[in-house]
């Protein structure tokens, strides 16, 4: 089956008024109704026109068939989205035009059939026979969400606010604010989405919500490098530190931990705290790189203190050259 444009049929805008809308039907109609047009093939466009504005006159209908998105051509191969379902519905409600009279829901294309159901019965709008409603799933929605590491370790509560667009009965977009309370679970990693059930696009005829994915990016933290649920802390130290070895107080996520620093340390040795990164099953680790750091030879004493050191310590760091 061939895509339609209603749009394009109609001449009008995506984001057409309804009063555009019903401006553009009623003046083809006029040019393409058989009982007086002289054109060729009127009476089929004069169809098209006919099921063009029954979908872009129903909030409902036009809502569902936007959900299809923008990037569909007219006359392209067309099957409908999984979850498409009829269902029997009221009248079409206000709207309709005598130019329809004469026309059921047999004149209407499989397109049409295949996304809204078979038209059948009385009671819609004037020529239009009967109306058969719809059910379409709304549309999933992803935002991004970022937070601090101390977030994703500890997990928490976020009230987070979402600029929703909707179309009104005029077909206008609008947008509203809508307010959410989030749950971060503790151990939530970048790249991980956060579904909220029923939180996404609204569906139409009744149809059931989409879900709301957060996507959660983890921001940049002035200690820590991330890797997955690792993490890795670099640790100055002074030359004696290193030299003689030491407890140093190290922070992490979950608190400081008192770390044993061996005699002889290198510059660049890593050492682990198992099980201090992001939480998870298995919980990350933190990974401590140590730093050796040189005191400045700013001062006389100092300059003596490493003069003496040069003298007393037989020590040459790049012996495995010769």
């Amino acid at each position: 089956m061939k895509y339609q444009d209603y749009y394009q049929i109609l001449g009008v805008a995506r984001d057409a008024s309804m009063e555009d809308i019903k401006k553009a039907y009623r003046r083809l109609a006029r040019k393409y109704h058989p009982d007086v047009s002289k054109e060729a093939q009127a009476e089929e466009r004069f169809k098209e026109l006919a099921e063009a504005y029954e979908v872009l006159r129903d909030p409902e209908k036009r809502a569902a068939y936007d959900q299809l998105g923008k990037n569909w051509q007219a006359g392209q191969e067309f099957r409908p989205p999984p979850g498409w379902r009829g269902r029997p519905g009221g009248p079409s409600g206000p709207g309709g035009s005598p130019f329809t009279e004469g026309f059921s829901g047999r004149d209407f294309s499989d397109f049409f059939e295949s996304l809204f159901g078979n038209l059948g019965g009385a009671g819609a709008g004037p020529g239009f026979g009967g109306r058969r409603g719809f059910q379409s799933p709304g549309q999933s929605q992803t935002v991004p969400l970022e937070i601090s590491l101390e977030e994703a370790y500890q997990g928490g509560n976020r009230a987070l606010q979402l600029q929703i667009p909707e179309r009104d009965a005029n077909g206008r977009v609008t947008t509203r604010t809508r307010t959410l309370n989030v749950r971060i679970p503790a151990g939530v990693t970048t790249g991980q989405k956060i579904r909220l059930a029923g939180q996404g696009g609204a569906g139409g005829g009744g149809g059931p919500s989409g879900d709301l994915y957060l996507e959660v990016t983890i921001r940049p933290h002035p200690l820590y490098q991330l890797k997955n649920r690792d993490l890795t802390l670099e640790l100055p130290l002074t030359p004696w530190e290193a030299a003689l070895g030491c407890k140093v107080e190290v922070p992490t996520p979950g608190g400081a931990v008192a770390l044993n620093i061996p005699a002889n340390a290198r510059n660049g040795q890593q050492l682990r705290l198992r099980g201090r990164g992001l939480p998870g099953q298995p919980p990350g680790d933190q990974f401590v790189v140590l730093r050796i750091v040189n005191p400045p030879a700013d001062t006389e004493a100092a300059r003596e203190l490493f003069e003496h050191m040069a003298r007393e310590l037989p020590f040459d760091p790049r012996a495995h050259w010769k």
